[in-house]
């Protein structure tokens, strides 16, 4: 099998959208797609633009946002190694529902929509898998939803570190590496950078938190737990668990 083939099918693999699929139907999959390359800043679509295909990402992250009027960018979701986009627009006559762009050196694999619609028709197994991606960009617009009109940015950020914590209930202390730029976390937790920054900073004068480059010590995870906690029952419809 040919580097790019082999580079395509161990790509697949490992992307949630084909789970279960069997290997003669990732063959199939292979032989619609091709690999891309896109450098920080590129755009792979735009708003409105022609649904060409779908994306996997193979190593790098991709941004999904929309701008308004005023030029404000709402960051939708921040796509990372073996997820897939714009597999929900396949059957969309029109276009891309938001912008796309790298926001880092980003390899990807581009499955061409013409032949996968009609590889759909052939094996309705790979209907499924559409539908249960389908679902899962779903849930996450849910979740962006409910982080931007419930939760405010000190509760966003002091959960994403909570959920990260192995032990939240411990009283010691428990250092998470940030796997990304702090700019790129914030844009992923709906904030500016500015933002972001004194929100720690107010953490850190509340003695909840320490940092050290890309390395975030919580000194006592349970106290910023119970913080999470009180601030989510104090907000209409988060009191679920």
């Amino acid at each position: 099998m040919p580097l790019h083939r082999s580079t395509i099918l161990r790509t697949l693999r490992r992307c949630p959208l084909f789970t279960g699929i069997s290997v003669e139907d990732l063959e199939a999959v292979v032989e619609l797609s091709e690999l891309k390359s896109a450098a920080p800043g590129e755009y792979l679509f735009r708003e409105g633009g022609t649904v060409r295909g779908f994306y996997i990402v193979r190593r790098g992250a991709i941004k999904v946002h929309r701008v308004n009027w005023i030029g404000r960018e709402q960051l939708i979701h921040l796509y990372r190694p073996f997820e897939s986009l714009a597999d929900e627009s396949l059957v969309s006559e029109l276009g891309h529902h938001a912008d796309a762009c790298a926001i880092e050196p980003t390899e990807l694999v581009m499955v061409r929509r013409p032949g996968f619609m009609t590889l759909l028709q052939e094996r309705p197994e790979l209907t499924m898998c559409l539908l249960r991606s389908t679902h899962r960009h779903l849930c996450q617009l849910i979740n962006l939803l409910d982080d931007l009109t419930l939760k405010d940015v000190k509760t966003r950020i002091a959960e994403w570190l909570v959920e990260r914590c192995p032990n939240p209930q411990s009283s010691k202390p428990c250092s998470i590496e940030l796997d990304t730029t702090k700019r790129v976390l914030a844009a992923e937790l709906g904030t500016a950078s500015e933002t972001f920054s004194r929100a720690l900073a107010k953490f850190r004068a509340q003695k909840l938190i320490s940092t050290d480059g890309n390395s975030v010590t919580l000194h006592c995870p349970t106290r910023l737990a119970r913080f999470v906690a009180r601030n989510r029952r104090s907000l209409p419809g988060l009191s679920r668990s």
